[in-house]
């Protein structure tokens, strides 16, 4: 009867609203806080779906509980998702996806409140695949204001999207959460990921293949493991990568800084037009990594020559300090040697000795300041 009555109410609000979106408050609909809110939420998608003018569904302060839910388009009109309250994940939930959207055009989700994971209870206890947010075939998306936490693996994944921005977005989870990079995107062209703030596990930002026209700007990132260009070769029918920017953006306590990553000996890719400029560092381990011998936990089939080439890539601006002595390290295939590298104005500083930079199969133009030289 509350979900029919929510309806209703819509339906009244659009015949008297001309030309304005319809407002779908989940708290007029029957949700309470504290309550399983999965079917309240999946009926007012369908009927905000349905509004030719579009609609606003709005998650108001509170705390609710949501099962795995897909929101599925096409729909007739945008639709705006306003978060102002917190969504807890299931603690076992079916499936790689809790909340997914999905083939939709002019979607945003906005708001101040959180989506939470709730995988602080299964850190290093048990295995889910539960990415928090994924955005899949999104065309003409916003994301702003709202934060994840906790997730049980990637916070959020985008995949075959046009014309996203993520801004204000806040990502939290322990540095020891498993696998839980903050955003990770592939196969999408004219992303933005803009004024965000990053701690996690693992990658803050992680590229995967098929990736182009991507800007990253003014993110903090940290704890975590850097932002990640890869890994990529690891699998057959993979797609190039290019025009990649990541601008001012500040790396605190990471395990890596930029880095660029591929497997040795498995699949063909090219990986080319990408540029890491105006970035500081904050007592990182590995500033700048170029990694062409990428095998965690030794799954490499061989560790031949990596068969995806890298080129048009650039280091520019970037400063600050790091724990370990190799601040530098580009270690390109034997096979592909990196070609069309530039840096410039690199200045970084070790705080437990001299800093040193180690490049191998590639001969960079360096320009302005080198700290360390080398390569």
């Amino acid at each position: 009867m509350e979900i029919k009555l929510c309806s209703l109410i819509a339906l009244l609000g659009f015949l008297t609203i001309a030309n304005a979106q319809t407002v779908f408050d989940i708290s007029k609909c029957g949700a309470t806080p504290n309550s399983d809110i999965t079917a309240i939420l999946t009926k007012t998608w369908t009927d905000a779906c349905a509004s030719p003018t579009g609609a606003t569904i709005v998650i108001p302060a509170g705390t609710y509980k949501c099962g795995v839910v897909e929101f599925k388009g096409p729909c007739k009109g945008p639709i705006t998702f306003q978060v102002d309250g917190t969504l807890q994940a299931p603690t076992s939930p079916d499936g790689d996806s809790w909340i997914t959207f999905c083939s939709f055009e002019n979607l945003a989700v906005t708001g101040t409140g959180t989506f939470d994971g709730m995988g602080s209870a299964i850190y290093g206890k048990q295995k889910s695949k539960a990415v928090n947010l994924r955005f899949n075939f999104i065309t003409n998306g916003h994301m702003e204001g709202v934060t994840s936490k906790d997730s049980k693996e990637f916070h959020v994944n985008v995949l075959g999207c046009k014309n996203l921005t993520i801004s204000k977005f806040t990502v939290c989870a322990p540095a020891d959460s498993p696998n839980t990079d903050g955003i990770h995107l592939g196969r999408s062209n004219g992303v933005q990921i803009l004024d965000t703030k990053i701690g996690t596990g693992d990658d803050c930002i992680s590229v995967g293949d098929g990736m182009e026209q991507l800007t990253v700007e003014r993110v903090t990132c940290g704890p975590g493991h850097g932002i990640s260009i890869g890994s990529l070769g690891q699998y057959a029918g993979e797609m190039p990568v290019k025009g990649i920017f990541v601008r001012n953006c500040t790396l605190v306590n990471t395990q890596n800084g930029v880095r660029i990553k591929s497997w040795p000996d498995q699949e063909a890719n090219d990986v080319s037009d990408i540029h890491f400029e105006d970035i500081v560092l904050d007592n990182v381990d590995n500033p700048i990594i170029v990694d062409q011998m990428y095998c965690p936990s030794n799954l490499c089939k061989s560790k031949g020559a990596s068969k995806v080439t890298i080129s048009n890539v650039s280091f520019k601006n970037i400063r600050g300090t790091c724990k370990l002595p190799e601040a530098i390290t580009m270690t390109c295939s034997s096979a592909h040697p990196c070609t069309n590298v530039e840096m410039c104005d690199i200045d970084i500083k070790c705080t437990t000795g001299p800093a040193k930079a180690v490049c191998t199969n590639v001969k960079p133009v360096i320009t302005g300041i080198m700290n360390p030289p080398g390569c």
